[in-house]
């Protein structure tokens, strides 16, 4: 697995940390207890009982204190440092994480859009939006990578928290051309399908000679000059049931017939609600789902994609 002990050598390698254990046959609670343990502070399998987290000091006595009691129940394991997870890339792993937060904001999504539709009284949905507002910062908080469908939860419920959920949009489709031109756009690193169509349609309709800049959500420092996209807190990002596309493609004087069945395709793929449900849409997304797969860097993410977003709006343009 390419894994060695800690050490204080410096390496600018990424490295993560990894439990390997092995509990007794009984109690046969104890396994349950373990498993909900290690779900609580956001670890993932990736072989049995072989759970990895991104190294840092709060991961380590999470696996510290979490292997102290997995020996006092009579079992076995030991902590060590990787460079590599079974024999993955980096931004494989990322991406088991970013997957397994994804389905935790996922079923969170379903909840809050359940609630919205239900013929409640405000005294009733205050406690259950509260209780959602609560297992979402728990998710939160073990989301290492900055899964896309955190933007998804926080957009619904900042909609149901704010009185007046129009004035956000109204404020995202307000801006002028010229001052988004001439800026530095910056977003998550390992892009997809909404940021490879958003920055298409930057370069396209809003700046070709616009620059990207893919960071790290959390260590991030806004810099002026800067417009954050698909990020927590961006000039552009969900807003309600929007994915980023929509509420970008709103910024602009007109959208024609090409870029509202791109903004109908990107938000089914993007958020998962078939509320489109374009027959093309399914096709799209395993092509877009290659290109991230042949390209790791994000650079080559968005020329890719960028022309096949240019030969889909060609066509649909065309079409009555």
């Amino acid at each position: 697995m390419g894994q060695k002990s800690p050490s204080n050598k410096k390496s600018t390698a990424p490295r993560w940390l990894m439990l390997v254990h092995q509990l007794p046959p009984k109690p046969a609670y104890l396994r349950v207890k373990i498993w909900r343990r290690l779900q609580s502070i956001g670890a993932i399998a990736v072989k049995n009982s072989v759970y990895v987290l991104p190294a840092g000091e709060a991961a380590l006595e999470d696996f510290q204190w979490l292997l102290k009691e997995i020996e006092k129940s009579g079992g076995e394991g030991l902590v060590c440092e990787a460079e590599l997870v079974d024999g993955l890339r980096d931004d494989e792993v990322r991406a088991l994480f970013d997957a397994a937060r994804d389905a935790d904001y996922a079923e969170l999504t379903r909840e809050l859009r359940a609630l919205k539709t239900a013929r409640k009284a405000k005294s009733e949905v205050k406690p259950q939006l509260d209780k959602l507002r609560q297992r979402f910062d728990a998710i939160a908080a073990r989301d290492f990578f900055g899964a896309s469908g955190r933007l998804t939860v926080e957009a619904l419920l900042a909609e149901r928290e704010r009185t007046e959920p129009a004035a956000a949009a109204d404020a995202k489709s307000a801006h002028p051309l010229g001052v988004l031109r001439n800026r530095v756009w910056v977003t998550r690193r390992g892009v997809h399908i909404d940021r490879i169509a958003c920055a298409w349609l930057i370069k396209r309709f809003i700046d070709p000679d616009a620059t990207f800049k893919f960071v790290e959500e959390k260590s991030h420092r806004h810099q002026q000059g800067e417009l954050r996209f698909d990020m927590f807190r961006g000039e552009f990002t969900h807003v309600g049931d929007k994915c980023t596309f929509e509420v970008l493609a709103a910024s602009l004087p007109s959208r024609d017939a090409g870029l509202r069945a791109i903004a109908e395709i990107v938000h089914d793929i993007d958020l998962k609600d078939d509320k489109f449900a374009r027959e093309e849409t399914t096709g799209i997304a395993h092509v877009i789902a290659g290109v991230c797969a042949t390209h790791a860097d994000d650079l080559a993410r968005i020329a890719r994609g960028g022309a096949v977003f240019d030969d889909i709006y060609e066509r649909f343009k065309k079409r009555r």
